[in-house]
C-alpha cells in the first residue's frame, strides 16, 4: 500500500460565491433558486466575468428526483447557466452533494484538465409534507438503519445518549449549541431563521397573551428549552431546536487555476487541503461519540495543507442537529474527546470566542437544503475571509485559514475542506 501525504498537484483558488437565501418558498422551484445564487456569484468576482468562460461544472443534488420528481440535473442547470454545451454533471452524497461537487472540480482544476470550473449544489424540500421529507432523508441511512425504523432525529439522538453516558453531559449542553446559533442567526439576512432564542420566547409569551392563556414566566432561555411546551420532544434528548428545518435553496463557488486567480479578483481563497472519509453503518461503528469518516478526512486534509488543528481560525461544521456539531468540534482536533461540550459552555465556539464555530448560524438556523450546504458553508468561509460577513463578521481577529466539515448519511459521507487567505 502506498503511503505519504497527498498534496494538490496544481493550486486551487476560488474567486467568487453566491448563495440563495434559504428558507420554504412554495412560489420558487430549484431553477429560481439556483439562478439567486449564480447571479450573486457573477457579481462576487471583483474584475469581472463572463460565464462563458467557465469550462465544466458540478452541481450537488441529494433527490430532487424524490422531493419534485425530477432527475439528471447537470443539463438543466446547463440550460439555466447559459454554458451548454459544455459538461455539467451531478454529484451525490447525501447532504455533503455539493461538496462533492467542489472536490470534483478540484481535481479537475488540480489535474490540469480545465482552469475555470463551477461546483455547486441545490435542493428543494419544501414541496414535500414532513413525513414525505423525512422518508427522503432516510434513504441516506444505511440499509439496516433503515430496516430498523431509524429516521435522522431518532439516529442523533442514539448518538446524543451515547456521548452523555460517555462524558457525562446532558441535555443543558446542547442548549449552549442552540443558543449560540440562534444568536448568530439574526445576523445571517440570507438564513431560514432569524429569531435569537429570547425572540422566540417573547413572541410565544405575546401570543399567549392575546389569547388570553397563562403567559409562560421563563427566567431564561435554558428554563425554556426545558419546556415541553416551548421545546418539544423529537427523538430523546433530540427537541425541536436541537433540529435543522426543511428547507430550499441554492449555492455556488466559482473556482480557477492558482496562476490565473488574480486576473479575477485581489483577494482569492485558496483551497489548501481537502479530504474525505466513507463511515460503516451505525450497528458496525467502533464508536458512537466519533464519526471515523470525519477523523480520516481530517488527517487527509491537514496532512494536505501542511497545517493543524491550532492554525485553523473558526470552521462551519454540519450541525443537522445539536450533537452532531459537538461531535464535529472534537473528530476535527480543535477539541479533546470529551472537551468539546465543557468549552461551549464557557463560550470559546462564539463568535468573540477562541475557535468561532457556525458563525452563518449553521444549518440548524441557517437552513439546511441538503444538496446546497456544503458550498453554502464555504460562501460563508469566503465571506469571512474576506472581510465581508457584515454584522456577523469575527471580530477583532486577521483571518487567514477557515475550514468546512460537512457530513452526508449517518455518517457513511464526511469531508473536510481547509482555506487560506494569503
Amino acid at each position: 500500500m502506498m503511503s505519504g501525504k497527498r498534496k494538490i498537484g496544481r493550486g486551487v483558488a476560488i474567486v467568487g460565491a453566491g448563495m440563495s437565501n434559504f428558507g420554504m418558498f412554495p412560489d420558487k422551484d430549484s431553477k429560481d433558486l439556483f439562478a439567486e445564487a449564480f447571479s450573486e456569484m457573477l457579481a462576487s468576482v471583483d474584475k469581472g466575468f463572463d460565464p462563458a468562460d467557465i469550462q465544466a461544472a458540478w452541481i450537488g443534488n441529494f433527490s430532487n428526483d424524490f422531493f419534485v420528481h425530477q432527475a439528471h440535473w447537470g443539463p438543466i442547470i446547463a440550460d439555466l447557466t447559459g454554458i451548454v454545451p459544455r459538461a455539467v454533471t451531478r454529484t451525490e452524497g447525501a447532504c455533503a452533494s455539493s461538496t462533492l461537487a467542489m472536490r470534483d472540480g478540484l481535481m479537475a482544476i488540480a489535474s490540469g484538465m480545465y482552469d475555470i470550473v463551477l461546483a455547486g449544489g441545490v435542493e428543494e424540500m419544501s414541496k414535500c409534507t414532513t413525513e414525505e421529507v423525512t422518508e427522503g432523508l432516510a434513504l441516506a441511512t444505511s440499509p439496516y438503519e433503515g430496516e430498523a425504523g431509524y429516521t435522522f432525529p431518532g439516529v442523533f439522538g442514539a448518538l446524543a445518549t451515547a456521548y452523555f453516558h460517555k462524558y457525562g453531559a446532558g441535555r443543558e449542553h446542547l442548549m449552549n449549541i442552540t443558543i449560540k446559533s440562534h444568536e448568530n442567526a439574526p445576523l445571517n439576512p440570507k438564513g431560514q431563521f432569524k429569531q435569537t432564542i429570547r425572540d422566540l420566547m417573547e413572541a410565544r409569551k405575546a401570543k399567549a397573551a392575546k389569547k388570553g392563556e397563562q403567559v409562560p414566566d421563563w427566567a431564561d432561555e435554558k428554563e425554556a428549552l426545558f419546556d415541553p411546551r416551548f421545546n418539544p420532544p423529537v427523538a430523546w434528548p433530540m427537541h425541536l431546536y436541537d433540529c435543522c428545518p426543511i428547507s430550499d435553496g441554492a449555492s455556488c463557488i466559482l473556482m480557477v487555476a492558482e496562476e490565473l486567480a488574480k486576473s479575477f479578483t485581489d483577494n482569492p481563497i485558496y483551497i489548501v487541503g481537502f479530504g474525505q472519509g466513507s463511515g460503516r453503518g451505525l450497528h458496525a461503528c467502533p464508536s458512537l461519540t466519533s464519526f471515523e469518516a470525519n477523523k480520516q478526512a481530517a488527517a487527509e486534509a491537514y496532512g494536505m495543507s501542511g497545517l493543524t488543528p491550532k492554525d485553523v481560525q473558526f470552521a462551519e461544521v454540519h450541525d443537522c442537529f445539536s450533537i452532531a456539531e459537538l461531535i464535529h468540534i472534537e473528530d476535527l482536533g480543535f477539541f479533546g474527546e470529551g472537551e468539546g461540550y465543557k468549552a461551549v459552555a464557557e463560550g470559546e465556539t462564539r463568535r468573540e470566542g477562541r475557535m468561532p464555530i457556525n458563525t452563518s448560524g449553521g444549518l440548524k438556523c441557517k437552513g439546511h437544503p441538503v444538496g446546497a450546504t456544503g458550498t453554502a458553508q464555504m460562501y460563508e468561509v469566503w465571506k469571512q475571509l474576506r472581510g465581508e460577513a457584515g454584522e456577523r463578521q469575527i471580530p477583532g481577529r486577521d483571518l487567514y485559514i477557515g475550514a468546512t466539515q460537512n457530513l452526508g448519511g449517518t455518517g457513511g459521507t464526511c469531508t473536510f475542506t481547509i482555506f487560506e487567505r494569503r
